[in-house]
């Protein structure tokens, strides 16, 4: 497999990762990026545009520069990063409750669960009795008034569990309720505008033409001697339709078709963004430092907000355990990230986006295959190892 792009002199061992990916773990289109005190190191990319497509084959787009996919749960980083900004700008207090800027909310035990409380996966709502359609989760107000209306599984606030789907309308609802714009529109013209970065929430017209069609891909049994299938109680928890973990995938029933361009248009902050790798990368650069001499995000407090610990433990729908500051993710055993100060999300089965403000490092990785991981993909984590061994 060709790799195309650059690599700063000692993150060759980058470039190695990224093409043994697709000669051993079955990759077939992908992109990382990586920027380092604001500026770009590594900007990586090869195999098809589609999941479907055969390399080298007539009539098969490979993938280019600016090649963008669907990044899955790695957008819920980029609305945490919305609430964290408007809290940022005194618009916003994290330890006010949800219904003082959404008062639908206080209903069925939800009265005083606190903002913090929802961007750590600590309000009790990762499911919906009654799932939605697809067409009904693209409806904002829709999604909205369900969840308000949904009874908390745990009384919120005392224990944590991965909201896969609700926090969509958990976090879209809250921006706009606060600012009086669609979320879409918000993060369009607050974070991806003035950072420079290909990312988007609602996908424009204009765009469709860069973003490839995603899959599943089978994973190899193992992938460098370390077993690459999720452990036995994960997988039972998956195939139980009473389980919270189903029902918290299920709460969009059936799953939308992430090829359609409906979808790809709708604005679901938990699960459909669109990105390059570079993207994400920029984007993750500029909450812990300024961009090229430019933008910057995050305050230095703010930065620390976002990756305080405020969940950790065993996750009720995810089954292992896992760590959350304020919206994202933090490095563990579930998710390894670059070090212990490391924030970001990953996307189920495949992408991978973090910032680690120590090294001053950004990173991105998007792939058109999703394998049945959730948050440990083995090709991102090939690529964070590969990382770490650059920086050592």
């Amino acid at each position: 497999m060709d790799v195309n792009g650059t690599v700063a002199e000692g993150f060759e061992p980058v470039e190695e990762a990224f093409a043994a990916n697709f000669a051993l773990l079955g990759e077939r289109g992908a992109a990382v990026a990586v920027y380092r005190d604001g500026h770009k190191v590594v900007d990586l990319w090869a195999g098809t545009k589609d999941v479907d497509g055969m390399a080298g084959a007539p009539g098969t787009a490979p993938w280019e520069t600016g090649t963008a996919q669907i990044v899955r749960s790695a957008t819920k980083g980029v609305a945490a990063a919305a609430l964290l900004l408007l809290h940022q700008r005194g618009e916003l207090d994290l330890d006010a409750p949800v219904g003082a800027y959404w008062p639908e909310y206080k209903a069925a035990g939800k009265e005083h669960t606190l903002v913090r409380q929802l961007l750590a996966h600590r309000a009790g709502v990762p499911v919906l009795d009654r799932p939605l359609t697809p067409a009904e989760a693209a409806d904002p107000g829709l999604g909205a008034a369900a969840v308000a209306a949904q009874a908390p599984v745990w009384e919120p606030g005392t224990d944590h569990g991965y909201h896969a789907q609700t926090y969509s309308w958990l976090t879209g609802e809250l921006i706009r309720r606060i600012t009086g714009r669609p979320v879409g529109e918000w993060i369009a013209e607050e974070i991806a505008g003035p950072v420079g970065a290909d990312l988007w929430l609602g996908l424009p017209e204009s765009e469709h033409a860069r973003v490839g069609r995603v899959g599943p891909v089978e994973a190899p049994e193992t992938a460098g001697g370390l077993k690459t299938r999720p452990k036995r109680a994960v997988t039972e928890a998956y195939a139980d339709p009473e389980s919270l973990t189903r029902r918290a995938f299920a709460a969009i029933t059936p799953l939308p078709d992430e090829n359609d361009p409906a979808y790809r248009a709708a604005a679901l902050p938990a699960s459909n963004g669109i990105a390059t790798a570079g993207g994400l990368a920029r984007f993750y650069a500029s909450l812990i430092g300024e961009v090229d001499g430019g933008t910057r995000l995050f305050t230095p407090e703010t930065m620390e907000l976002a990756r305080t610990e405020q969940s950790a433990g065993p996750d009720r729908v995810l089954v292992v355990g896992t760590r959350f500051g304020l919206g994202y993710m933090l490095h563990g055993a579930a998710s390894p990230l670059l070090s212990p100060g490391s924030f970001g999300h990953p996307g189920r089965g495949g992408a991978l986006a973090f910032a680690d403000p120590e090294t001053g490092i950004a990173f991105g990785y998007v792939t058109n295959g999703f394998r049945k991981s959730v948050t440990a993909d083995p090709r991102a984590q090939a690529l964070v190892r590969a990382l770490r061994t650059a920086l050592a």
